[in-house]
């Protein structure tokens, strides 16, 4: 007997209690997500209030412009402060980038396996030292080479430039800057290495058919395919060298003043805020300690929003590679 005839039965609904540990599980992942973004939104309420008294004293734009730290005197000037933690973070990535690039291309596209797992350990092991030991030995092993090797070379061959002018101390921008750079080799290594990880074989292999050596394949299929996420883990280490803060304090030089050279001594937003919240005279100078804190924060989560947007870039298809 035919049954071509007969209606189609819906199909029979779940029951409800069936989707209940789905939507308990969705419903606490969902808490745990906006609690971040509570905690987040408290320390800003908490860092605006406290620093509120020092910015309607001195004003936003001259805390932010003026380059007097005066405690005696309550004048509050930030901008010392920023320029140690801009020009030092540029030192570091500037010395790290490319390592960091040569050391990811290498791993992902010419060592060998037993290669791989021999380089790969001491970087890991790299991300994992408190930064304190990097404070240490910078300033017990790095500033001495500095002061009696490099810098004075330095200073002969490029010394008609104002980065490499005055006397060489050891402790400075440079300092600090070389010390922040070996911090984030492998914050900028292990992202590169994933997003390298990502480009399709077949970009590879069609490079290398059309008659490309290794080095014109990685330039013209490996890199523009992966350019974006390399920027965003380049943006992730500039985030962890800019809130840095002991390894800095112990080699930077700690003087609130903004000079050309790279010898210098400096100061950083984070080694002032470190070096001075404890002992605080008063509670003006706790509150642009405050500011101080407020302004850092708003410039890591600036840079580590524009991170997140470049690494999503990454994963999108081979479509970003000019044809």
């Amino acid at each position: 007997m035919s049954r071509t005839n007969e209606p189609e039965r819906p199909p029979e609904a779940a029951p409800v209690h069936a989707n209940l540990p789905d939507r308990a599980w969705a419903g606490v992942l969902t808490v745990l997500g906006l609690g971040v973004l509570v905690v987040a939104a408290l320390i800003i309420a908490e860092l605006m209030r406290i620093g509120a008294p020092a910015l309607e004293h001195t004003g936003l734009t001259a805390f932010v412009t003026n380059s007097i730290w005066d405690v005696p005197r309550d004048v509050f000037g930030a901008l010392p402060f920023i320029y140690g933690t801009l020009v030092t973070s540029a030192v570091a990535l500037v010395l790290a980038l490319p390592i960091s690039i040569g050391l990811a291309l290498f791993l992902t596209e010419m060592a060998p396996a037993s290669v791989k797992s021999i380089v790969s350990f001491p970087i890991a092991m790299l991300a994992g030292i408190p930064s304190v030991v990097y404070g240490l030995w910078g300033l017990f092993v790095l500033v001495p080479v500095l002061r009696k090797t490099v810098e004075p070379a330095l200073a002969k061959t490029l010394g008609f430039l104002p980065l490499f002018q005055g006397p060489p101390i050891g402790l400075g921008y440079l300092a600090a800057g070389a010390v922040l750079a070996i911090m984030i080799l492998p914050t900028i290594t292990s992202i590169a290495i994933e997003v390298l990880q990502t480009v399709p074989e077949a970009l590879r292999e069609g490079a290398l058919a059309l008659g490309a050596t290794r080095w014109e394949a990685i330039r013209i299929s490996v890199l523009p395919y992966a350019r974006a996420g390399i920027v965003g883990a380049t943006m992730l280490g500039l985030g962890r060298a800019l809130g840095e803060t002991m390894a800095v304090t112990m080699v930077i030089g700690n003087s609130p003043t903004i000079r050309a050279s790279l010898f210098a001594p400096g100061y950083s937003l984070p080694a002032v805020i470190a070096n001075e919240f404890a002992e605080a005279s008063g509670d003006l100078h706790t509150a642009a300690l405050a500011a101080l804190g407020l302004l850092l924060f708003a410039v890591t989560v600036a840079l580590n929003a524009v991170a997140r947007v470049l690494v999503r870039m990454s994963r999108r298809g081979p479509s970003r590679v000019a044809a």
